[in-house]
C-alpha cells in the first residue's frame, strides 16, 4: 500500500498553528516586517503616487471663500421663571438644534430665497448655467445635497454656541447663505413654538370642555342622589335615614323597657291581696293613687273606730240614725276603696296594653327603617362611585387647566432663547490648505494603501520565498540553504572549465561552498546507522538548479577523500558534460545498451581525482524504459560496491516519471526548490508523486536564495561581513608562533 502522506506532515503545521503567546506574536510581527521589506518597492511607489497626487491636488485646489457665523442657544436664561415640573430637552438640546440647522427644510428655504439653483458661484460654474426650477425633484435634491456639502454646523465644545460655516466660490454668497440660514432658523423657532402652543392649547381646550361637561354631569348626579337618599352634607354618613334609624332604635329600646315595667306592675297588682294594694302602689311611681288609697283607708279606719264606739254596749243601738249613718259611711268608703282598687288595677292594665302597643309600633317602624337603611346602603355605594368619578374628573380637569396655563407661559419664556453672536461677513481672502500638509496627508495615505496592497499581493503570491513557507507547505525538513553564486573579481582566464563552472572549486571559502558543505553534513546525518550510498537530486519543474547542485555537491563529497560517482540520469536534456567540459558521446545510455562497459564510460576530472563522472551519453528514444530496466538496477548495485557515494542528477518530477523510478532505488532523495520560482502547488504535487510511489524524501534544499532578501538576512552574514569567516587564511597562518621562534633559535 503506497502511503499518501507522512505522519510528521500534519503534525508540524498543527504545532505551529497551536503555538501562542509572546513567541507567536513576535513571529507575526517579524513576518509583517519581512513582508514590508519584501514589498518595499510597492509601498514606495504608492507613497510616490500619493505625493504626486497631493502636489497636484494642492496646486489645483479651488479658491473657496469660507465665512462663518455664531449663534447662542441660551439653555438657562429663562430657567428661573420656568414652572416647576416643566421639562425640556436638557443635554440633547444643542445636538437637536444642530440637526435642525442642517435639516433639508431650512436648507431648501435658503436655496429658494437666494435662488441658488441658478447661481453659478454656488454651482462652481464659469459660465452662467441654464435656468432651472427648484421645484423639480432632481434639481431640489441636487441643490440640497450641495448645500449639505458646503454648509457645516457644529457646537463649540463646553459652550452653548453653535458655529455655522459655509464655503463657496464667492465671498458675499458664503456670508449671505449663513445669514439667511440663521434668519430662517430663528423664524422657524418662533413659528414652531407658536404653532405647537396653538396645537397644544386647542387640544387642551377641547379636552377641558369635554371634561368640564363630565364634571358638571357627575356633580349633578351626586347632588340628585344626595337629595334622594337624604344626605344633608358632603359626608354621606350624615343623612335623615341614618338619624331616624338611630332614634327608632333608641325608642324601641325605651318602649320595650316601658312595656316590661308596665307588664310586671300589672301582673303584680292583679295577683296580690287587695288590702296590700296601697302599699304596692306606694312603691311604684304612681304616688297619687297610693296617697288616695291611703286616705280612704285612713278615713275608713277612723269611721270604723267611730262606729265601734257608737255601737259599743251602753251606747247607741244599731238602729240609731247616727249608727246607721256611720255604717252607711263605712260602706261608702268600702265602695270607694273597692272602686279605687279596681281603678288602679285597670289603670295598670291599660298602661301595660299601651306600652305593649307602643313597643309593637316602635319595632314595626324600626323594621321599616331598617329596610330603608338597606336600600340606603346600595344607594351609598352608587353615591361613592359617583363621588369618585366626580373627584377624578375634577382632578383631571384641574391638571389640564394647569397644563394649559403652563404651556401659555412656557411659550413666552422659550421665545427669547436664540441670540446672534456674530453675523457672517464676507471673507477677504480665500481659504487655501497648505500644499505641504496636503502632500504629507496624501503621502501617508499612499503609504498605508501601499502597505495594504503589499500584504494583499503577499497573500495572493503562491511562490515560496522562505524556509518556513516551504516546510509548512511540503511538510519536509530543510537540509540546506544554497545562496546565489556570485561572480568574483578573480581572473578566470587561467582556470579550467570545471573550475569556472564549479564555485566550490574556484571559491572554496565562499558562502556558496559553505552551503554545500552544510548540505553534505545534513545528508550524512539523515540516515541512522549507515551513510547514504545512492543520493538522488530532483526538482518539481525544470530550471531549478539540479545540475548546479549535483555537480557542486559531488565535488564537496569528493573532498572527503572518498570515491564519489556523479551520474547524469537526465537522458532528455543532459547538461553535466557541458558544465564539466567532458565528452558526452559515451555515457549512461552506452552502458545500459551494452555498447560500453562502466569502466569505459567513466570519465575523470584532474581537479578532483576521487570524483568519477558518468554522463548521460547519446539521447535514447525511450529514456523511461531504460531507467526502469533491470540493467539500470544492476548498474546501481555494482556501483554501490565500488563507490562510497553515488549522486544522481534526474529530470524534473512534474515533466517525466524518471525521477520517481530512480527514487525507489535511492537511499536519500533531495528535492531542489529554487527561490522565487517554485510555488505551493508544484511543491505539493511533486511531494505527493514521490510519496505515492513509496519514495522516502530526505528533505528539501532551497537553491539560489538572495542573502539580501529580508527572509534570509543574517543566515550567512557572519562569514562575509562580520570578519568571523575563514577568508584570507592560508597554510602559513596555521603555523604556530612558537614553532617559528623555535626555528629561528635553532638557526
Amino acid at each position: 500500500m503506497i502511503p499518501s502522506r507522512p505522519e510528521n506532515f500534519s503534525a508540524e503545521p498543527d504545532s505551529r498553528a497551536a503555538s501562542t503567546g509572546p513567541a507567536a506574536t513576535d513571529a507575526t510581527l517579524s513576518e509583517a516586517l519581512m513582508t514590508i521589506r519584501k514589498r518595499k518597492y510597492v509601498i514606495l511607489a504608492a507613497a510616490l503616487l500619493g505625493m504626486i497626487y497631493g502636489f497636484y491636488k494642492g496646486s489645483t485646489q479651488p479658491h473657496l471663500f469660507e465665512s462663518y457665523g455664531d449663534i447662542e442657544i441660551r439653555s438657562g436664561s429663562s430657567d428661573q421663571y420656568r414652572i416647576a415640573g416643566s421639562t425640556g430637552s436638557g443635554g440633547n438640546r444643542l445636538p437637536t438644534e444642530v440637526a435642525i440647522l442642517k435639516s433639508d427644510t431650512l436648507l431648501l428655504t435658503v436655496a429658494e430665497d437666494l435662488d441658488l439653483a441658478n447661481n453659478q458661484d454656488f454651482l462652481g460654474m464659469i459660465q452662467r448655467p441654464p435656468h432651472v426650477n427648484i421645484e423639480d425633484p432632481n434639481v431640489r435634491q441636487a441643490t440640497i445635497g450641495r448645500m449639505q456639502a458646503i454648509v457645516s454646523v457644529a457646537n463649540i465644545p463646553k459652550t452653548d454656541i453653535i458655529r455655522i460655516s459655509c464655503s463657496t466660490f464667492n465671498a458675499k454668497l458664503s456670508a449671505d447663505i449663513i445669514n439667511k440660514l440663521i434668519d430662517a432658523y430663528i423664524k422657524r423657532s418662533f413659528t414652531s413654538r407658536v404653532s405647537s402652543t396653538q396645537r397644544a392649547s386647542g387640544w387642551l381646550t377641547s379636552q377641558l370642555d369635554e371634561l368640564k361637561h363630565q364634571v358638571e354631569t357627575s356633580q349633578n348626579q351626586v347632588i340628585d342622589l344626595q337629595k334622594r337618599i337624604g344626605v344633608l352634607s358632603i359626608d354621606p354618613t350624615h343623612n335623615q335615614i341614618s338619624s331616624s334609624l338611630e332614634e327608632l332604635t333608641t325608642a324601641a329600646g325605651t318602649a320595650q323597657i316601658a312595656r316590661i315595667l308596665a307588664e310586671s306592675r300589672y301582673r303584680v297588682l292583679s295577683g296580690m291581696d287587695p288590702n296590700s294594694l296601697d302599699q304596692t302602689v306606694a312603691n311604684t311611681t304612681n304616688n297619687v293613687a297610693a296617697t288616695q288609697l291611703a286616705t280612704l283607708r285612713s278615713q275608713r279606719e277612723t269611721d270604723m273606730a267611730n262606729y265601734a264606739k257608737l255601737t259599743a254596749p251602753g251606747n247607741l243601738g244599731p238602729n240609731h240614725p247616727q249608727v246607721k249613718a256611720a255604717h252607711a259611711q263605712i260602706e261608702e268608703l268600702d265602695k270607694a276603696i273597692k272602686q279605687e282598687q279596681d281603678r288602679v288595677l285597670a289603670q295598670a292594665k291599660q298602661t301595660f296594653i299601651a306600652a305593649q302597643a307602643n313597643e309593637q309600633q316602635t319595632r314595626a317602624a324600626l323594621e321599616d327603617q331598617k329596610s330603608e337603611a338597606y336600600k340606603l346602603r346600595d344607594d351609598l355605594v352608587q353615591y361613592t362611585l359617583l363621588q369618585r368619578d366626580f373627584e377624578s374628573n375634577r382632578t383631571l380637569y384641574e391638571g389640564l387647566l394647569e397644563k394649559l396655563q403652563t404651556a401659555r407661559v412656557q411659550a413666552g419664556l422659550d421665545s427669547t432663547e436664540i441670540d446672534i453672536i456674530d453675523q457672517a461677513v464676507p471673507p477677504a481672502q480665500p481659504s487655501l490648505k497648505s500644499k505641504s500638509s496636503i502632500m504629507m496627508l496624501n503621502t501617508i495615505i499612499g503609504i498605508v494603501l501601499g502597505a495594504i496592497l503589499g500584504f494583499i499581493l503577499e497573500s495572493l503570491d503562491t511562490n515560496l520565498h522562505s524556509v518556513a513557507e516551504i516546510e509548512a507547505v511540503s511538510g519536509l525538513h530543510s537540509l540546506a540553504l544554497i545562496p546565489r553564486a556570485r561572480r568574483t573579481g578573480i581572473d578566470t582566464s587561467n582556470l579550467s572549465v570545471i573550475q569556472r563552472n564549479l564555485a566550490t572549486l574556484s571559491s572554496p571559502k565562499s558562502q556558496f561552498t559553505e552551503a554545500f558543505r552544510g548540505l553534505r553534513t545534513s545528508l550524512l546525518l539523515s540516515t541512522a546507522g549507515k551513510l547514504p550510498k545512492v543520493i538522488l537530486l530532483t526538482s518539481a519543474t525544470p530550471s531549478e538548479g539540479k545540475t548546479t547542485v549535483s555537480t557542486n555537491l559531488a565535488c564537496v563529497f569528493a573532498q572527503r577523500d572518498v570515491r564519489v560517482l556523479l551520474i547524469d540520469a537526465d537522458l532528455r536534456r543532459p547538461t553535466v558534460h557541458h558544465r564539466l567540459g567532458l565528452n558526452g558521446k559515451v555515457g549512461l545510455t552506452s552502458v545500459l545498451t551494452g555498447s560500453h562497459t562502466l569502466e569505459q564510460a567513466i570519465q575523470n576530472v584532474p581537479e578532483m581525482p576521487s570524483l568519477d563522472i558518468l554522463v548521460s551519453g547519446p539521447v535514447p528514444p525511450f529514456p523511461t524504459e531504460m531507467l526502469s530496466s533491470e540493467t539500470m538496477a544492476e548498474l546501481l548495485e555494482k556501483c554501490r560496491g565500488i563507490y562510497t557515494h553515488i549522486l544522481i542528477d534526474s529530470p524534473p518530477l512534474l515533466s517525466v516519471t524518471d525521477g520517481i523510478i530512480l527514487g525507489r532505488d535511492a537511499d536519500a532523495v533531495v528535492l531542489i526548490v529554487r527561490h522565487g520560482k517554485s510555488n505551493k502547488h508544484t511543491i505539493r504535487r511533486a511531494r505527493d508523486l514521490l510519496l505515492r510511489a513509496g519514495v522516502h524524501i530526505t528533505g528539501i534544499a532551497l537553491n539560489a536564495i538572495d542573502l539580501n532578501s529580508p527572509e534570509y538576512y543574517g543566515y550567512y552574514g557572519y562569514s562575509g561581513y562580520s570578519g568571523y569567516g575563514s577568508a584570507g587564511m592560508d597554510a602559513a597562518g596555521w603555523e604556530s608562533q612558537s614553532g617559528k621562534s623555535t626555528g629561528k633559535g635553532q638557526k
